[in-house]
């Protein structure tokens, strides 16, 4: 596959490379500081703003499927971006896209009309980031796209292990945690297994 990836510097986006070069795959990454990307092969590095459209457009030129990684870096830098994804995705008739998200806006079990976030599940008192989660959530479910958002609760670095639990639309019982390495390693392997297409999927320990 031809594969572009948003986020590729990231903790998560790193790995999502990492592994998909291993495979064989080609890897289009745009970023904002390209020494950050250690040149490799089959892995072609764009310089640019995810905000842009045009560049958006320059990266998805091509691709079979799109994966995202982005934080929210405190800034609306997410919506902004996913808006020119989906946009640039529609134009050149790409459908898959996998995204990281966050546990907060899976489906809360105490409060069920609510996302964890606003719910009394969650003990975070700044939501700003689980608002643009949101955003992007709802985005793509009005997008018409074969969209999988991926939704880790806490965390932390650490190695693929394997032993990870998921669940559509919610975080699974008990869940506190799961590495960048078991995200990523999930989240690379969904682009193309598609098991939870159109979904949400909570991840966790």
């Amino acid at each position: 596959m031809k594969i572009v990836l948003f986020g590729a510097t990231g903790r998560t986006g790193s790995e999502i490379v990492r592994r998909a070069l291993t495979d064989g795959h080609e890897i289009t990454a745009l970023v904002r500081s390209p020494e950050k990307c250690k040149p490799q092969e089959r892995l072609t590095i764009i310089e640019g703003d995810v905000r842009n459209p045009d560049s958006v457009k320059k990266a998805l030129a091509g691709a079979d499927a799109v994966v995202s990684a982005l934080g929210t870096d405190k800034t609306t830098t997410l919506t902004e971006a996913m808006q020119a994804i989906i946009e640039g995705m529609k134009e050149y008739g790409i459908e898959r896209i996998v995204t990281i998200g966050t546990a907060g806006i899976l489906n809360s079990r105490t409060e069920p009309s609510k996302l964890r976030y606003q719910s009394n599940e969650s003990h975070r008192k700044l939501t700003f980031a689980a608002e643009e989660h949101h955003k992007v959530f709802t985005m793509l479910k009005d997008s018409g796209l074969d969209w999988t958002i991926v939704c880790p609760t806490y965390l932390p670095d650490g190695e693929a292990v394997g032993n990870y639990r998921m669940e559509k639309e919610y975080l699974p019982i008990n869940g506190t945690q799961i590495s960048t390495g078991d995200t990523a390693a999930f989240a690379y392997n969904e682009l193309s297994k598609q098991d939870y297409k159109g979904f949400r999927v909570g991840i966790s320990y």
